[in-house]
């Protein structure tokens, strides 16, 4: 819990993140493979308004609450209007478990980007018709993929992508969460626009999302997966075109 301790969080304040990261485990079977699950959404009115610009959005989460759960329920809601959304994944190493997670995650008004230079382009591709895609910011990304930017007062190597995307296409960017519901009762869909619009310097807008993420973070602290290494040194992988 080192993590959530740079934060200004005690044990006795995220204990509960301990439960809700093996809940997070024991319902990815029934996300990837089940039915849909029921879904409370709040705060939709400024999805609706980014999609009706026409140039494409731009959803942000952090590791925060059941984040799977975001991406199908916008799918469901969203793409029989305006299409496909494209999510960005790191594909597994392993191939058997790659082609498994590839199929479950392609579910309806779904499509997977890689974390190559191809999936870029892919999500490019989405925004300039008009789509949406969704990404994770606060995932780690390969070395020369990123800068380093304070996440809670600390230095951590941040994703340059969702930035890239935003300031090359103007697509909207807004924020998402997934609450994970008592009593296994489902989520509630939390959205939430930029405090204020994202600057088109590229390092200012990669250190303010960072301080988005930050605060939908503090909005449950304990849903956050606080055992992420969110402060790792980056992984010498870099990008391949295909």
């Amino acid at each position: 819990m080192a993590n959530a301790a740079w934060a200004g969080y005690s044990f006795s304040q995220v204990r509960a993140a301990v439960a809700h990261a093996g809940r997070m485990s024991a319902e990815l079977p029934r996300l990837w493979l089940g039915a849909p699950t029921p879904l409370e959404w709040e705060g939709p009115a400024c999805v609706d308004a980014a999609y009706a610009r026409g140039r494409g959005v731009i959803f942000l989460t952090p590791h925060l609450g059941c984040f799977e759960a975001t991406a199908q329920g916008l799918a469901q809601r969203y793409s029989p209007a305006h299409g496909p959304i494209v999510v960005l994944y790191r594909p597994a190493r392993h191939p058997l478990m790659a082609t498994v997670l590839e199929g479950a995650r392609e579910r309806p008004g779904l499509e997977t980007a890689p974390t190559t230079l191809a999936g870029v382009r892919q999500m490019i591709q989405a925004l300039r018709a008009g789509r949406a895609v969704g990404l994770l910011p606060d995932q780690v990304p390969p070395e020369g993929m990123g800068q380093w930017a304070p996440v809670f007062g600390q230095s951590a190597y941040t994703m340059t992508l969702g930035a890239r995307l935003a300031l090359q296409t103007d697509a909207c960017v807004l924020l998402v969460w997934g609450e994970r519901l008592p009593w296994g009762r489902g989520f509630r869909l939390h959205f939430r626009e930029l405090q204020s619009p994202l600057s088109p310097l590229l390092e200012s807008a990669v250190v303010q999302i960072n301080q988005e993420m930050e605060r939908l973070i503090r909005e449950c602290p304990q849903q956050y997966l606080w055992g992420y290494g969110r402060y790792k040194q980056p992984r010498v992988d870099p990008v391949k075109g295909a």
